[in-house]
């Protein structure tokens, strides 16, 4: 069992959780951090203890994220600290209570891990490739075959079903249902939405709220959906799939949406700092190796890469650059 760190000291670690994800150091915070860092062996434990919070998270949650807490004023920042000094003190088990993953995707039939990819052959020949921290339930029955995609981020190319009975292959999300028509698609789950990708065949999607009409996505088109509708259908890229292949294809991004995206394969916080996140940025990065990603922007863009810890890593602008 852990030895006993003072509930003051693990909120003064949530005071610098709050900083180093919603602000750039100068150098003199970071010299502050690091006094405060080897003030004592509780000081350091504490900050052990954010550490490993953060690696059980695979990131600061959602709800207490760099774009959030950059939108909060002084009192919201307070509330933040304290809900995050709460956790600290609680321990892993009120972490876990505050994943933002629902609690079936850690016993789901398949997932991965952040970072991990990994392809499936179903057994009526359904391919099924599951992206960086994402899990399926898998649930074939007679009357039909059922996904349940309980996090993250899948591609499907449906196979040609052996049953003598036919049975639909569907999709289930918590905002609704994606009924293949003989198709390779994606469906990612962002959370209050679902984005459904169609490269071949159509699919059919049926929000959850009743009486919303079920809506036609043929191949080459794209739609994001709620519980409650659709939003307007739009051209299907490619490269929205890239990540099969291990690279992530950006063309013409915001830094700030690349950095996001690239956060999603690393374990602990990487951000952008708003100075250079309007920059606009093209090429393929590696998803294997996300900090070559980092110093390929380096290499190409007026940015550097600052690292506080191993978990606290900052895409900002350059020194000898000035605004």
């Amino acid at each position: 069992m852990s030895a006993a760190i003072d509930p003051a000291i693990l909120r003064e670690a949530a005071g610098w959780v709050v900083r180093l994800q919603s602000e750039t150091l100068s150098a003199p915070d970071r010299a502050a951090f690091e006094r405060w860092r080897g003030r004592s062996a509780e000081h350091a434990a504490a900050w052990a203890r954010a550490e490993e919070m953060l690696r059980g998270f695979g990131q600061v949650p959602p709800r207490i994220g760099g774009d959030t807490l950059r939108r909060l004023d002084r009192p919201g920042r307070r509330q933040a600290m304290r809900a995050l000094g709460g956790l600290l003190v609680l321990g892993p088990a009120a972490w876990w209570g505050a994943r933002e993953l629902p609690w079936r995707a850690w016993s789901a039939d398949a997932r991965t891990a952040t970072g991990e990819r990994r392809r499936m052959e179903l057994n009526d020949g359904t391919q099924l490739v599951l992206n960086t921290a994402s899990a399926v339930d898998i649930d074939y029955t007679p009357r039909q075959r059922l996904l349940w995609l309980r996090a993250g981020e899948i591609l499907l190319t449906t196979g040609h079903d052996p049953s003598p009975v036919p049975r639909p292959f569907i999709v289930q999300t918590g905002q609704g249902a994606i009924r293949a028509l003989g198709t390779r698609f994606l469906v990612r789950d962002e959370g209050d939405s679902v984005r459904v990708a169609v490269f071949d065949g159509a699919v059919e999607i049926r929000p959850a709220s009743a009486g919303s009409a079920a809506i036609l996505l043929p191949a080459g088109r794209q739609i994001v959906f709620t519980g409650r509708g659709a939003g307007p259908q739009a051209p299907a890229d490619e490269s929205a799939v890239s990540w099969e292949q291990g690279m992530l294809a950006a063309r013409n991004w915001r830094l700030a949406d690349l950095v996001d995206e690239l956060a999603r394969y690393r374990r602990g916080v990487l951000r952008c700092d708003p100075a250079v996140a309007g920059l606009r940025v093209s090429g393929a990065f590696p998803l294997n190796d996300v900090d070559a990603s980092l110093r390929l922007l380096e290499k190409t863009l007026p940015v550097r890469v600052s690292r506080i810890t191993p978990y606290w890593t900052t895409v900002a602008p350059r020194a000898d650059v000035t605004h």
